[in-house]
């Protein structure tokens, strides 16, 4: 098998389950061996040891360290140590880079501070500030101490800029080149590196004092005349930037909107300090679409799932008192309305159908108000103008369902009144759940908190309770 290969993305499943299978016939053939009496017992279980540790160290030497990183996701805890084991200590760095925080945490916690020192000291500035947080301080301590005065003074700049800013996410390996030299010295210049940095699709124009000039394109570069020089053929408008202190949603936003690969970062005096690549916004969108979707759900952080009970417990247990308390509440809604329940039994069975619509449209309307805060989309003053948008759609929904289920109970329970309850109820918990939707999210996000956490626990809540409220109510002063 080729290296391309062992890079596809759809093999990554095959090489869980090849590792998976190996480590199932080291367990079996082990046990099996140690269970025999035989002559050098401790010989031959240490050569069977050998043989199936080289054989399964020899197939994570071909994987792509972002391969191992799932791989070891994917293990229970005491496979995951014995897998990690194994990897070449020169691999560690890139792997603890690309595994999830819970996963390194646990990797980390069984190493040595040396193993750890030597991990940090095969990174860039960039990619050790991602992992410094989660290294012992006396580790990083040592490895800046063994950084020369140019990577010490990255590692601090990219450590000082708050995690959702460009600065934090920003390479510093790149390439700036004079606009005053010919073309035929550019490409000399690239010839002496061993290899380009990754997603290199323009070199940096520079003057003497590394202020921005415009960018160079490797297609400009290699289409035009070697004779010209770099000003005359590359670009200076427009040149899109960034400042270390930009946000980092707006920059992803802009990789989308004009097709970046590359692009520099400027201080404020407009000199290049750096670089954000295609790769850093991709794994930016990505880390910040699985908080969202677990904030969503009212857990805190991302869980290993192979953590033991008590950290998991620790990590759901705050949204679960939330929801124990929202569901007393709505449990002490019914049973005001136990005597109305008991003369009017249809009401038992189509209580739920109220606030379970109105907890699907009330999230539904939640997740859009939350994406189009994160794509930059919504400000404040839209408020009202969403809030009436949406109530006219709960309107409708409510109507044209409520309707229908009107007509059902009706058809049911030969009862017009309970229909035409059934009816109003639907639509004022639309109404309701419409009204959470957008004011949850938006409220969150002008108190400065996560407009997207807990949303979902909220809005069923609130759906919930008055779905239970408006219903019964409105059958107990029109039915009864």
């Amino acid at each position: 098998m080729t290296q391309q290969e062992e890079h596809h993305p759809d093999d990554v499943q095959q090489h869980l389950r090849e590792v998976q299978e190996l480590l199932a016939r080291h367990r079996v053939v082990e046990d099996l061996v140690h269970r025999q009496e035989m002559p050098r017992h401790e010989l031959v279980e240490g050569l069977v040891h050998k043989q199936h540790v080289a054989e399964l160290q020899n197939r994570l030497d071909r994987l792509h360290p972002a391969d191992i990183a799932y791989i070891l996701e994917a293990l229970p805890h005491d496979e995951r140590l014995f897998v990690w084991d194994l990897v070449k200590a020169e691999r560690d760095g890139e792997i603890l880079l690309e595994v999830s925080d819970a996963v390194r945490e646990s990797l980390i916690e069984t190493m040595h501070p040396d193993e750890l020192k030597a991990a940090a000291e095969s990174l860039d500035a960039d990619e050790l500030a991602d992992l410094a947080p989660d290294l012992p301080p006396e580790v990083i301590q040592d490895v800046f101490q063994s950084l020369d005065s140019e990577g010490r003074e990255q590692l601090r700049a990219a450590m000082s800029y708050p995690e959702d800013s460009v600065g934090a996410l920003m390479d510093f390996d790149m390439v700036t080149v004079r606009e005053d030299v010919t073309l035929e010295v550019v490409l000399r210049y690239l010839r002496r590196f061993e290899e380009l940095p990754d997603h290199t699709d323009k070199l940096f124009v520079v003057d003497r004092d590394d202020h921005l000039k415009g960018i160079l394109t490797l297609e400009s570069l290699l289409i035009n005349d070697p004779e010209k020089e770099v000003a005359e053929v590359m670009r200076t408008e427009p040149v899109i930037s960034f400042e270390p202190g930009d946000d980092a949603d707006d920059a992803a936003q802009a990789f989308e909107r004009y097709d970046l690969i590359s692009a520099p970062v400027v201080d404020g005096e407009h000199r290049v300090i750096g670089r954000l690549t295609v790769a850093d916004v991709v794994d930016f969108i990505r880390e910040e679409s699985e908080a969202e979707i677990l904030s969503h759900a009212g857990l805190r952080e991302e869980e290993d799932i192979f953590a033991s009970v008590w950290d998991s417990v620790k990590n759901r247990w705050s949204w679960l008192a939330v929801n124990l308390v929202t569901a007393f509440i709505a449990s002490r809604v019914i049973g005001a309305f136990e005597d109305s329940i008991e003369k009017l039994v249809a009401l038992a069975a189509l209580m739920p159908i109220v606030a379970g619509i109105g907890g699907n449209s009330g999230n539904q309307t939640t997740t859009m108000i939350v994406r189009a805060i994160a794509m930059g989309q919504v400000e404040q003053s839209a408020m009202k103008r969403l809030m009436k948008k949406e109530l006219g759609v709960a309107l409708v929904n409510g109507l044209l369902w409520g309707g229908l289920l009107g007509v059902i109970a009706w058809w049911l329970y030969d009862n017009v009144p309970l229909g035409i309850v059934m009816t109003a109820a639907m639509t004022l918990n639309l109404l309701l759940a419409a009204t959470a939707g957008v004011a949850i999210p938006m409220l969150r996000e002008r108190l400065g908190a996560d407009p997207a956490m807990g949303g979902s626990v909220m809005i069923t809540a609130l759906t919930d309770s008055g779905g239970f409220f408006i219903f019964l109510g409105l059958a107990t002063i029109f039915l009864l």
